[in-house]
């Protein structure tokens, strides 16, 4: 008996231990305690997360511009809490003049905001002034939502869409992106409890999992693009083009659905004064639609393992990039099935829609038009079709914890771009976009830790942490894991966390798993501290055959690199080292056979740019 206690007891202290060697937030601490997340990596045996089903008749007047809506939301508190309040989210509220922001706004981008006509919760009426209302409202209630309870919202409400368009807004006079459009319950989770971080304009989001039954009703000769599937083609569109639609889902043709003929002539939608598309999408974080009365539009499909994938596009009829774009969607759906991260395309439809945004939502994009760079243009479309996976797929806290969905989906862009463009040409345009605007600037703002809260940082100390350095770490774990067990981590991660809301600490846990290794010391040098890119050739010194190389970590990050020896021929022999080296200090001394008399060593990260390139090369 006593040996058993002694073995349990080294067992909890062990994984305590483990746990406890990166720093853990005190709510995050809470949440292990409770056991509703678990140190393997796993959702714990208490977890929970609530859920909505969501029915919204929407409205658009182009004429106005306001969009109206009524709603009723199905919401489940699956938590183990009595819900004293419920707390209503309407990012677009932003536009309000007294509402806080990020940045600078124009006068075109303020607006009144949202006007509630009418709230009630389980049958209870209640008034609300909708002034006081900014991106989020803590409704107090008169009855509690009970643990494990369904509850009935429902909301009557308007509001104008900004003359700026941006994530959303207008166009133009024909044409409409309506994004963040309706009042939702904001997130109450394990953690954090509701969610009441205000929406500044630059922060991202953080949604639950909901199902949709969504109708919109907008004039005749306006087409409807929005999330999910649409349920009735049949009443809204005239048979020639429900003809070619229909193709279209079948098909991996471009076809041109509505041409800009068709649109000048009326033959597009049903000629009914008003005509009420109807969508219906399961599981996923948010719904997103757009409207135009002069868009062309374009769709085809892709054929994936499981189902096959509808692929569409909507633009102003000449955009020399957008019509690439469904061509583009179907290669970059399919890539992604099948290479990086490898797992196929959780959802039926995609759309690229023109706008001003370069902006993702669950199966649509906003885009700006760059029909002068194609390969600009490409990026763009791979980057916010990759936010399939992160945050829509794995529903991660973009809000405080941008890393974890900008990160992944700038390394992607950077693996399909080799796909497309090859190494030469996309190493080049990765480096010029995201790469020399961060290592060139030596602020103490670009070397904040990588766990810092997305919502406490601003200008490139944001912009860095979200994107370029956390892209780093991962395409660093995949040099030191090698790619067969990298992808096996990777995908260990997102099986057990997807539909789910994981914190940081349960993706650094669960890649310790699922790679069987204890990275630790490799999250705490990416995630937690202030290091940035910067290596040094310390010595080298030529005894006999071989090349004493010492190289120094002054940055600290742990990278790849590779040493480039050069004889006095000319010739360049190759070694390449992964991040491992950095294990366990800042200096690597190796020792390298060389045949002949040197010219020169240099140590060459690649993308990953170094700080002080004069001290990688010494010459003999």
């Amino acid at each position: 008996m006593r040996t058993t206690l002694t073995s349990l007891l080294l067992l909890f202290f062990s994984v305590q231990i483990f746990a406890q060697q990166l720093y853990i937030p005190r709510n995050i601490a809470k949440a292990y305690e409770n056991k509703t997340r678990a140190s393997d990596g796993k959702p714990g045996e208490n977890y929970w997360q609530n859920s909505g089903n969501y029915t919204i008749d929407f409205n658009v007047n182009p004429t106005t511009k306001i969009v109206s809506g009524n709603e009723t939301i199905i919401y489940s508190n699956n938590s183990p809490d009595e819900l004293k309040s419920v707390v209503i989210r309407f990012v677009n509220n932003v536009h309000k003049p007294t509402s806080p922001r990020a940045a600078k706004a124009s006068p075109d981008f303020l607006s009144e905001g949202l006007k509630i006509k009418s709230l009630s919760v389980n049958g209870e009426n209640y008034k609300v002034n909708s002034q006081d209302w900014e991106t989020f409202y803590d409704l107090k209630l008169n009855k509690s939502l009970l643990p494990n309870s369904k509850n009935t919202i429902k909301i009557e409400w308007e509001f104008p869409l900004s003359k700026e368009s941006g994530r959303e807004g207008q166009i133009d006079e024909t044409t409409f992106f309506c994004a963040y459009a309706y009042p939702r319950i904001s997130v109450y989770d394990d953690y954090n409890g509701w969610d009441k971080l205000a929406h500044n304009g630059r922060n991202e989001f953080y949604n639950d999992f909901n199902n949709y039954e969504v109708a919109v009703t907008v004039p005749k000769n306006f087409v409807v693009y929005a999330t999910g599937v649409l349920q009735n083609p049949e009443e809204v569109l005239q048979s020639g083009i429900l003809k070619k639609f229909k193709y279209s889902l079948k098909s991996n043709q471009v076809i041109h659905v509505a041409t800009k003929d068709e649109i000048q002539k009326q033959k597009v939608t049903k000629q009914n004064p008003f005509n009420t598309w109807k969508f219906k999408a399961e599981n996923i974080t948010d719904f997103t639609f757009g409207l135009s009365s002069t868009y062309v539009w374009d769709a085809s499909s892709v054929q994936l393992k499981s189902k096959r994938v509808s692929t569409q596009a909507t633009y102003n009829a000449g955009t020399a990039d957008f019509e690439k774009y469904v061509e583009w969607e179907r290669y970059s759906i399919k890539w992604f099935s099948e290479n990086w991260p490898g797992i196929e395309y959780p959802f039926p439809t995609m759309t690229g829609f023109q706008g001003f945004a370069d902006m993702e939502y669950p199966m649509m994009v906003n885009d700006t038009a760059i029909p002068d760079d194609f390969a600009d243009s490409r990026q763009t479309v791979d980057h916010e079709i990759a936010h399939t996976y992160f945050p829509f797929m794995m529903g991660t806290n973009e809000t405080r914890y941008a890393f974890m969905d900008e990160g992944w989906v700038t390394a992607f862009e950077y693996l399909i771009g080799e796909a497309e463009n090859g190494k030469a040409f996309n190493d080049k345009m990765f480096t010029d976009f995201r790469v020399k605007k961060y290592i060139n600037d030596p602020s103490t703002e670009q070397d904040q830790p990588i766990i810092s809260m997305s919502s406490q940082l601003s200008g490139m100390g944001y912009g860095s942490n979200a994107y370029i350095k956390p892209a780093f770490a991962y395409l660093s774990l995949k040099n030191l894991l090698g790619d067969e067990l990298f992808k096996k981590t990777l995908h260990y991660y997102m099986n057990i966390w997807k539909g789910k809301h994981p914190t940081p600490w349960d993706f650094f846990y669960s890649m310790n798993e699922g790679s069987g290794q204890n990275l630790n010391w490799f999250w705490n040098n990416w995630f937690f501290s202030n290091n940035y890119i910067d290596l040094k050739i310390n010595s080298a010194v030529i005894s006999g055959k071989n090349l004493n190389l010492t190289v120094e970590n002054a940055g600290g990050f742990a990278i790849p690199f590779d040493v480039e020896i050069t004889g006095q021929d000319g010739k360049v022999s190759v070694k390449h080292f992964t991040p491992e080296v950095w294990k366990n200090n800042g200096s690597f001394t190796t020792q390298i056979e060389v045949n002949q008399k040197l010219k020169s060593v240099k140590i060459d990260g690649g993308i990953f740019m170094d700080y002080t390139p004069a001290n990688n090369l010494l010459n003999f």
